[in-house]
């Protein structure tokens, strides 16, 4: 080991000593001066403001946003923990989205606290955040989520604004669906005297069909003499459908999602048509295997070639004889793609043969996510465990200020997005929203834009339109499209952007 390597190396157990102590705030005075500036030369530490900074990876292009958009909630967690100690809360609104699972990077987060200034404090990437002087809510209106202090989904319905039912409908609807009662809500809406917060409240549990708990608010309201008028706050009326009681907002938010997308789809989408040649659209899949894969790896950031696809295709490939991790990644990245390919085709020809969509992409999706992954356990560069079932941790996608739920959500929100394809009767709305609800719940650790595009192929051979090729020149627009959706909630950009893919 050379003299440089070992003193890098040397920082690196220092780095590693504060991440296993489950800091991500790194502040200046837990490093010796000569560690911080060989951690940042080489990349291992960014900076978010002076005298504190956060894990980076050396592999990152310059100003890359990732390090920081999957570092935001820790960071925060620790950074408002060192200036105010246990005397400080989140907003109200932000807490609620959280506690509804949108754990979205918020261009600029409020808390809440006596020591704060009002002040405006900038953070990277046009990210800030502001300090309130107000104090934080009391005991029984408090709640921890991973770390941070917010307030209870009680609370927090009872202190945010009117436009937060307006701005964040779903996530407001879903908190609202999944309370277990309104008995805690109504207890502190009599304590506080809110009739105007409760008149809000009980119109937005009538407008998604709880008109018990509606009549319950107001009758208890007006019992002790409260002038309570009803009022939904919501700007469009959803109705949630009958049934038990769901025990994940981030599952309600999914069908609210679904329910709101659905018309932009159907708006812009074309219809399609009916295949009557099985054996030559099979053909015609066969034929674009390599401008598909092509592109499709891509995007992903494997750097693949028309030969080496054409040499996986037909047997002549062996990994043993390519020198170099690079090399080995993209050849075992292809592999993969051919092997799953070749099972999207046999799901595709039952679909033709009359199966329905969803049942064959229930059934048969982690079969198409095991084989872009054998060859990589074959060679020894992951577990054969990884192949096992959805994530079992938390991931995060580059560049974006979304953040996929928590694995735990995943078991539930998967038989969810099957549940709401059988049940759609458009068959556009199955082609843009299996593909974008897939990558918006991310049940897998790696391969989610894959699985997606496969996706999204085999609702377009149920719809009659051709196997679509996302092209890598398009990437950005792809991408940012994706972003919109995820962030802002509106499909009508990824609707348009396949829309015309398929005009072409």
């Amino acid at each position: 080991m050379t003299e440089p390597t070992a003193k890098l190396a040397n920082s690196l157990e220092v780095l590693k000593k504060l991440q296993d102590a489950g800091r991500v705030a790194i502040r200046s005075r837990d490093l010796t001066r000569t560690h911080r500036e060989r951690l940042i030369k080489n990349g291992f530490i960014s900076e978010v403001m002076k005298g504190w900074y956060v894990p980076s990876r050396p592999d990152g292009q310059q100003g890359e946003s990732t390090a920081w958009y999957a570092s935001y909630w820790a960071f925060l967690k620790d950074y408002l923990a060192e200036r105010y100690g246990e005397d400080w809360c989140l907003s109200p609104e932000q807490s609620l989205l959280l506690k509804a699972g949108d754990t979205t990077v918020p261009k600029q987060l409020l808390i809440r606290t006596p020591k704060g200034g009002n002040n405006t404090i900038k953070l990277p990437f046009d990210t800030s955040l502001i300090d309130t002087r107000q104090n934080r809510p009391g005991t029984d209106d408090r709640a921890e989520y991973n770390g941070l202090h917010v307030f209870s989904i009680d609370s927090g319905l009872i202190g945010a604004s009117p436009n937060f039912f307006k701005n964040h409908p779903n996530e407001a609807r879903a908190l609202l669906a999944t309370l277990p009662d309104v008995s805690r809500l109504l207890a502190k809406l009599l304590d506080g005297g809110h009739t105007t917060v409760a008149g809000r409240l009980a119109g937005a549990l009538r407008s998604i069909g709880r008109a018990r708990a509606a009549d319950e608010i107001v009758k208890a309201m007006k019992a002790v003499d409260y002038d309570v008028r009803e009022d939904d706050p919501f700007d469009q009326p959803i109705k949630l459908g009958p049934g038990p009681r769901p025990g994940s907002p981030f599952v309600v938010k999914l069908g609210l999602m679904w329910q709101a997308m659905r018309n932009d789809i159907i708006d812009v989408f074309p219809d399609g048509r009916s295949i009557v040649d099985a054996k030559a659209y099979l053909g015609s899949i066969e034929e674009i295997y390599v401008t598909d894969a092509y592109h499709s790896l891509s995007i992903e950031g494997y750097r693949v070639s028309i030969e080496l696809i054409e040499r996986v295709r037909s047997g002549d490939w062996n990994p043993d004889a390519i020198e170099g991790d690079r090399e080995d990644r993209n050849a075992l990245a292809a592999r993969g793609y051919y092997q799953a390919f070749q099972e999207v085709k046999k799901s595709v020809a039952r679909v033709l043969e009359g199966a329905n969509a969803a049942d064959e992409a229930d059934t048969a999706h982690s079969d198409w996510y095991r084989e872009l992954f054998a060859s990589s356990v074959t060679a020894g560069l992951i577990k054969a465990s990884d192949l096992a079932g959805y994530r079992g941790g938390q991931v995060y996608i580059r560049y974006s200020r979304y953040t996929p739920p928590p694995y735990e959500v995943v078991r539930d929100a998967m038989p969810a997005l099957f549940n709401m394809l059988r049940g759609e009767e458009h068959p556009a709305v199955r082609v843009v929203l299996g593909h974008f609800v897939f990558v918006y719940i991310h049940p897998y650790i790696d391969g989610n834009g894959r699985v997606a595009r496969f996706f999204m192929n085999l609702m377009m051979a149920a719809a009659g339109h051709p196997w679509t090729v996302i092209p890598i020149e398009q990437r950005a627009d792809y991408m940012d499209a994706l972003e919109i959706a995820s962030v802002e909630q509106d499909i009508k950009p990824f609707a348009t952007f396949l829309a015309s893919l398929l005009s072409k």
